[in-house]
């Protein structure tokens, strides 16, 4: 199993590529960042965003966070966990990615996920009911995008024909897209528009990762699907080792260079040997 971090990235806290320079001397294979464009200051249902933490409103953008990561390091691994692609525009975080991808000669992970926030989502243009829907339909245009030199794309939310863009990503035919969601209906959506399973740590999950990868195959093959866990704790690993886990991300708040350094030595002296393996 592979172990790296999630978290976000603020004014205040231990710079990205400080971070990522730190995580790779330290032998952890990953670095991933959250993103949110903005916390509305209400939201008329379902979560109280005034009980979120500060780090949620004042995290800085994840694609410029990894980009002073990718300069930073040379096999440390980058991506976000997660994008909100309903909240961003398919050819623009199209380009953005594959920048990443190039930046980081392929090293580059793109998690995905539709937001959780409705007013987030309206204050986007998108009706809460069609986040899923919206997030498919940005995924596949923006696969269209990285795998043609001229792309087509028509759906009920996005809709274009002959587009080039460029710099394609080194990583071929894209770099790996990691579905969100710890629902009943996350399996088709990585089959249908994924390559990689990423969930939060909740109760019950451990026993959906090993259902999923016992049962869960793209058409034509009989590999297990990845999946990365984020919001892991280091004293658990064990367990998500025998439910079938194949990366680990810990999840601390956002914290200055001595403390953060502090806790990723504690935590790689807690996983001993298991660091050791190439993870390149």
């Amino acid at each position: 199993m592979k172990f790296g971090f999630i978290a976000f990235p603020t004014r205040e806290s231990i710079r990205p590529g400080e971070f990522a320079t730190l995580l790779e001397s330290r032998g952890f294979e990953s670095l991933f960042y959250p993103d949110h464009t903005h916390i509305p200051a209400i939201t008329p249902e379902r979560y109280d965003v005034l009980g979120l933490a500060p780090e949620f409103r004042n995290g800085l953008d994840p694609f410029v966070a990894l980009a002073a990561a990718a300069q930073t390091t040379t096999t440390l691994n980058i991506g976000t966990a997660v994008a909100l692609v309903t909240e961003r525009d398919p050819l623009v975080t199209a380009k953005a990615v594959a920048s990443l991808d190039v930046l980081s000669d392929g090293r580059m992970h793109f998690g995905v996920g539709p937001g959780w926030i409705f007013q987030e989502l309206r204050n986007h243009g998108v009706a809460p009911e069609d986040r899923w829907a919206v997030q498919q339909e940005r995924v596949e245009a923006m696969r269209a995008i990285w795998t043609n030199d001229i792309a087509h794309y028509h759906g009920k939310f996005v809709n274009f024909s002959h587009v080039t863009s460029w710099p394609k990503p080194i990583r071929r035919p894209h770099p790996p897209i990691l579905v969100a969601g710890n629902g009943p209906n996350v399996a088709k959506r990585v089959i249908s528009y994924g390559d990689e399973w990423i969930p939060m740590l909740r109760p019950g999950v451990l026993d959906d990762i090993a259902e999923f990868r016992r049962t869960v195959r793209k058409p034509g093959s009989d590999e297990p699907i990845p999946v990365t866990l984020f919001g892991g704790l280091p004293e658990d690993v064990a367990a998500y080792e025998r439910a079938g886990v194949d990366r680990c991300l810990f999840w601390p708040r956002p914290m200055n260079t001595t403390d953060t350094t502090a806790l990723v030595d504690r935590i790689a002296l807690l996983l001993g040997g298991r660091l050791t393996a190439d993870h390149v």
